[in-house]
């Protein structure tokens, strides 16, 4: 399946794509133009299907994305999960899982099976929370250990993620 940068730069216009066009009252070709252009994106991910499909970038109305998530402190899932649908309640276009604390697997899962939004959120949390439990040193994370779980991520339906780019061994 190809992805909506991919489809677009073949010429294709996405039933995402569509949706956005409708949704911004705006042209399929504009939308399909600057997702190729690197422009707009959709966030989207084939294992999971969201009910609303936002698109973020030039010439389109500004979006609202919430946040959540665990704590080290604080481990409550049925909180997330309120949390995630008073977001949507209130309009957010997307949400970000970003939580620390308590099994963020199940947290993840939970709260992507509970709204319709697009879910991102920040492979890196998780990754040096594991290699801390793991190795007693987050900076004891390995590559083969992040794309594991990045791929787990978007396995279980994540639509977008933050990547920090910056961050080395030394940092």
């Amino acid at each position: 399946m190809l992805t909506q940068i991919e489809s677009a730069r073949q010429g294709i216009i996405t039933p995402q794509m569509q949706t956005v066009a409708v949704n911004e009252q705006l042209e399929a070709e504009y939308i399909r133009r600057m997702t190729a252009e690197g422009k707009i994106v959709i966030p989207w991910n084939h294992n999971r299907k969201p009910a609303r499909i936002a698109g973020i970038g030039k010439g389109l109305s500004t979006k609202v994305n919430a946040s959540i998530g665990t704590s080290s402190d604080i481990v409550d899932y049925g909180a997330e999960v309120r949390k995630a649908l008073a977001a949507q309640e209130s309009g957010a276009d997307t949400l970000m899982e970003l939580s620390v604390g308590g099994d963020l697997d199940r947290v993840r899962r939970e709260v992507i099976a509970a709204v319709d939004l697009p879910v991102g959120n920040v492979p890196l949390y998780q990754a040096f929370c594991e290699a801390a439990r793991k190795y007693g040193d987050p900076n004891k994370l390995d590559e083969e250990m992040l794309f594991d779980l990045i791929e787990q991520q978007c396995a279980d339906g994540m639509a977008f993620m933050a990547v920090h780019c910056g961050i080395n061994l030394c940092t």
